[in-house]
């Protein structure tokens, strides 16, 4: 047998293995995979020797995709709900029958409310999120989301788009590794989000690059770190705005990058030239040496590369955040160049994602698009409506009504913030679909539950890292477990079906034209064959083009950001919630938590069914120091209630001295999988329940405060 080789061994009779080259999907980190089936049963799965982004190894999540393909309690046909919505109460039926009610059901409240009626929703960026999009848009409604998209990552992207001309991301697959890694917000070794994995982060520490971490917890890069920032949550702006004055003020820039690649740097110095580290200590709560030590360090140490995480998109200025994290690198000149923030070589070309058929009044429609504009409007990448909008119509119908609501691998309820204004608001709804491969809280609230295919019952494609794609992957169909069908598929048999004039596609025809609009040479069967294809980066691809901005150069002062109305020049802004903005809230409320520290072995809500991970983190996790909890009368290991404004959970306490006594670090994404139906726990130890999705804003994505909200704790008797 040939790893890697898509051809059965042998003749391929009974009895015979074959291997597909895959890529992992169980998170979106895309870790190349071999799937070994025979007689139609996947027997395992390891990772594949020869990706570059994992070279062979897979975390504990990939390792146990069996257990998740074969779990006894997969979704393996449709259902509808026969009883009350939350009642429980459901009855099997054909797909005919769930396709024609959907059809029929959607086709209705198109008629009568128009198609801005419907909303989609779908998960953290998995094969199938630009699909949801596409659907939406073939069906006439702006309406779609993923909490992601405001609160993570696409802030990033499209602030990014603006400053750059395009997307940037770590050089850990090119030869030449980064002598200084200023890890921000980010804990990649639990997570290795979009291509950038876990392993290629371990790669790059191999060669004891000097480490700058800023970090509220003292995480294992923390430990390795030669400075080590721990800041008071929600108060990165500040800190960034404050390196950028001791870069500029002491003259540690690339003069020459700078002048001849940058654009607005004599607006830069002195709109930070306040910002100084002593101004930026009682805020961050970081002493002003360490701020300038990891200034210092940074500039003076190339290659140099920002590893930047979600958590810097939490608050609601997040978008001023990311634009002065992101001009550390500009400064320092390690912009495209090997071992720092590269640009992508585009191998696969970008998704048909059918915007094209929203007239500009269906686009005027998007809810939040005219006050987010890079949320919903010109400012996006791929514009979406604004989550806390969307949950107002449907309870208010104002401006509009929503009707309905199809949901596509999101747990709702564990993921989007408040639930208990996002259970409201579905319950209000008309109609509501949801696609996953468990049942979930969220999904007993649907009319109709559709069983989704997991990633190797199915074909796809990724590029990775994302945006960036100079390593394209093929995702192939390896086996196919009851009635399951892919999301794609299912998006496809409806358009036909409700006689949409586009999306009506083949999967396959879409995967080959994206193929072919990007670099790659191949069909989608014949990179199944060979399983991906690199491309290697080139680098400092400005000198012939510049950069994609209308001055063609790095924008420090954001011309795309004046016109639209918004500041061009970075600012600080104190958290909507917080010790300084809210003292009256701080005196029943008087510690800071922070949400959304990774696990290994869960990804965001998900796997939480998967006895081998559970096994690992049976019970949800929050850090409190131990003098903070002494104070409460918290021993560790006891469950302890959190409690903000918005409503209260409890975890257990978990004792530990790399975390500030000030702050409370609970962990996202818990519901309980093995408890009754229908709320599986969700009521219990669910982050969200405490997190805020009301204004204020961020002014230009409409980002809400998930992080750096003032809470109390209390030792709570038993589970």
């Amino acid at each position: 047998m040939q790893p890697g080789n898509s051809q059965a061994t042998g003749s391929g009779t009974s009895g015979q293995t074959k291997v597909l080259k895959s890529v992992c999907r169980s998170c979106h980190g895309g870790c190349g995979a071999l799937l070994h089936v025979r007689d139609g049963e996947l027997i395992k799965v390891e990772g594949d020797p020869d990706s570059p982004l994992n070279h062979g190894r897979l975390c504990p999540i990939g390792t146990v995709t069996r257990d998740l393909v074969y779990h006894p309690d997969r979704l393996k046909y449709p259902l509808r709900r026969i009883g009350p919505r939350g009642s429980g109460k459901w009855e099997r039926i054909s797909w005919d029958q769930a396709l024609d009610q959907i059809s029929a059901k959607l086709l209705a409240i198109r008629a009568e409310f128009g198609a801005e009626a419907i909303a989609l929703g779908t998960g953290t960026g998995r094969h199938h999120i630009r699909w949801v999009s596409r659907f939406g848009h073939a069906l006439g409604t702006p309406n779609w989301c993923e909490p992601g998209f405001a609160q993570c990552f696409h802030p990033r992207v499209n602030t990014s788009i603006l400053t750059f001309g395009d997307f940037p991301v770590c050089d850990f697959t090119g030869e030449v590794p980064p002598k200084c890694i200023l890890y921000w917000g980010h804990n990649p070794i639990n997570s290795g989000p979009d291509g950038e994995t876990r392993f290629n982060v371990w790669e790059a520490l191999a060669h004891n690059p000097r480490i700058i971490v800023v970090d509220p917890r003292e995480t294992e890069l923390a430990k390795r770190a030669e400075v080590w920032l721990q800041l008071r949550p929600g108060t990165d702006d500040a800190l960034g705005l404050a390196m950028l004055n001791v870069i500029i003020g002491e003259k540690l820039y690339d003069e020459p990058f700078v002048r001849q690649w940058t654009h607005g740097f004599d607006a830069l110095a002195e709109c930070v030239a306040r910002y100084t580290p002593e101004w930026a200590e009682p805020i961050t709560w970081v002493p002003a040496d360490k701020i300038r030590a990891a200034a210092r360090l940074f500039a003076q140490t190339k290659p140099a590369m920002l590893e930047w995480g979600c958590a810097i998109e939490h608050t609601p200025n997040c978008i001023q955040t990311i634009r002065a994290l992101s001009m550390l690198p500009a400064l320092t000149g390690n912009v495209d160049v090997p071992g720092g923030w590269v640009f992508g070589m585009k191998g696969l070309g970008r998704f048909p994602s059918l915007i094209e058929k929203l007239s500009p009044e269906a686009n005027a429609k998007r809810l939040g698009a005219d006050r987010f504009k890079l949320l919903g409007g010109e400012g996006a990448d791929l514009p979406a409506c604004h989550i806390p909008t969307l949950l107002d119509a449907m309870l208010t119908g104002k401006p509009y009504p929503v009707k309905a609501f199809l949901v596509f691998g999101n747990n709702t309820l564990t993921t989007y913030a408040n639930t208990s204004h996002v259970y409201e608001a579905l319950n209000k709804l008309d109609f509501m679909v949801c696609a996953d491969l468990f049942m979930t809280p969220t999904a007993e609230l649907a009319d109709i539950v559709l069983p989704a295919a997991s990633w190797p019952e199915l074909n796809q494609l990724a590029g990775l890292p994302t945006v960036a794609a100079n390593v394209v992957l093929a995702q192939q169909q390896a086996v196919r477990i009851g009635e399951c069908k892919a999301d794609e598929e299912i998006f496809v048999e409806l358009a036909r079906r409700m006689k949409l004039d586009s999306c009506t596609e083949s999967v396959e025809e879409v995967l080959d034209a994206q193929l072919a609009s990007g670099s790659v040479g191949l069909t989608f069967a014949q990179l199944k064959e060979k399983g991906f294809h690199q491309i290697p980066f080139t680098y400092r691809k400005y000198e012939a083009a510049g950069f994609r901005t209308p001055t063609g150069k790095i924008e420090l002062y954001s011309t795309r950001f004046e016109q639209m109305g918004y500041a061009p020049l970075p600012y600080y802004e104190e958290p909507p919630e917080s010790p300084i903005s809210t003292p009256e809230v701080a005196a029943d409320y008087p510690l800071v938590l922070t949400t959304g520290q990774r696990i290994p072995y869960f990804f965001n809500s998900e796997h939480r069914q998967l006895a081998r991970l559970r096994k690992a983190r049976p019970e949800p996790l929050v850090e409190i120091h131990p003098e903070t909890a002494a104070q409460y009368g918290i021993a560790n290991g006891d469950w302890m209630w959190v409690e903000t404004r918005r409503g209260r959970m409890k975890q257990k306490a978990k004792l530990t001295e790399g975390i500030d006594r000030r702050v409370i670090a609970a962990e996202h994404g818990w519901w309980f999988p093995d408890e009754p139906a229908p709320d599986y726990g969700v009521w219990r130890s669910n982050a969200n329940l405490l997190t805020d999705n009301q204004p204020p804003y961020d002014p230009a994505m409409g980002t809400y405060q998930l992080r750096a909200l003032l809470c109390r704790v209390a030792k709570a008797d038993g589970r």
